[in-house]
């Protein structure tokens, strides 16, 4: 990988974690269309810290606050800051726990790319018709229990590439009638610490080759863009809805599929030509010669075979 890669990479993650199209599916795709080496789950969960560097920034004052309330004097501010890390720590456990049983499953299987094109496009139409014919309620700082808990829980979907932690948990946040900022900035909160999570126990499958720098690059570069993209995002959801993205999934969905059928058609016509110069090339010599080949010796001269051996009568 090279420092434009990185660059490239870097901003994909950083553009995608936060709008709701799936970065992981697009760490993914990505490589594979423009041919390049794919680095591997570690080197997307290092551009994950990046991520983790812009909701720090974007939503710094209100960790601080949330911490400091926490112990504060006023028993009517402790009481709400505890309340809501209770509901982070709540609603972080499921994904957590689908995390550690299905990592495996999360490296091989689920990467799948026609998994992936179907994941975009049925998540992508349950996040636009959801927003569509729910109601909204007047925006709050955090949700209730009921809310936080339903966004909990389908965080632990994003498991797999094409679903996006950030739109499917705002999906089940407008699901639940919350406002459209509301589900996306708790999204971003809950976001922190399974992201920061995540970081630490994905931090040893970096690959070695991969250098310091390339790492440092892709990981400032998410985390300029993710910052950029989570004020862009919030703007957005003041005044607009989700059919763009949901138009946006549905055309990397097809781009997908086209270069499955692209390349499945490209692996058969080498493999058919193949079968056939063989046919070509050694059916008129047995069929000329039979016995002219029948002894030979092998490459090491360990011993003389026969085609009667063989079964070639």
């Amino acid at each position: 990988m090279n420092i434009l890669q990185a660059i490239v990479l870097g901003a994909v993650q950083g553009i995608t974690e936060f709008l709701p199209v799936s970065s992981s599916a697009h760490l993914f795709i990505v490589p594979r269309l423009l041919g390049w080496h794919y680095a591997g789950l570690g080197f997307d969960v290092a551009l994950h810290w990046g991520t983790l560097i812009a909701l720090l920034i974007s939503f710094g004052s209100t960790w601080i606050a949330l911490a400091r309330d926490a112990f504060s004097s006023d028993p009517e501010l402790r009481r709400e800051a505890r309340k809501t890390w209770s509901k982070l720590i709540v609603a972080s456990v499921p994904a957590v726990v689908v995390g550690l049983l299905l990592r495996h499953a999360a490296e091989t299987w689920l990467r799948f790319l026609p998994l992936q094109a179907i994941m975009l496009v049925v998540f992508g139409f349950l996040l636009w018709w959801v927003d569509r014919v729910r109601p909204q309620r007047e925006a709050v700082a955090i949700p209730g229990w009921g809310s936080c808990l339903a966004m909990g829980a389908a965080q632990a979907l994003a498991l797999v590439p094409g679903v996006s932690r950030s739109g499917v948990t705002i999906t089940a946040g407008r699901a639940r009638g919350e406002n459209r900022v509301s589900a996306a900035r708790f999204s971003f909160l809950l976001a922190t610490p399974i992201t920061m999570g995540a970081g630490l126990v994905e931090l040893k499958n970096i690959e070695p080759t991969l250098s310091p720098l390339i790492i440092t690059v892709g990981v400032a570069t998410s985390a300029i863009v993710g910052w950029l993209a989570i004020g862009g995002l919030l703007r957005w959801l003041g005044r607009a809805g989700f059919a763009s993205f949901f138009v946006y999934r549905v055309v990397v969905a097809a781009v997908i599929v086209a270069h499955l059928w692209v390349h499945s058609h490209d692996s058969v016509r080498p493999l058919a030509a193949r079968q056939l110069v063989g046919e070509v090339t050694v059916q008129p010599i047995a069929q000329r010669e039979p016995r002219a080949m029948q002894p030979r010796l092998d490459r090491s001269n360990r011993q003389v075979q026969h085609l009667g051996d063989l079964g070639v009568r």
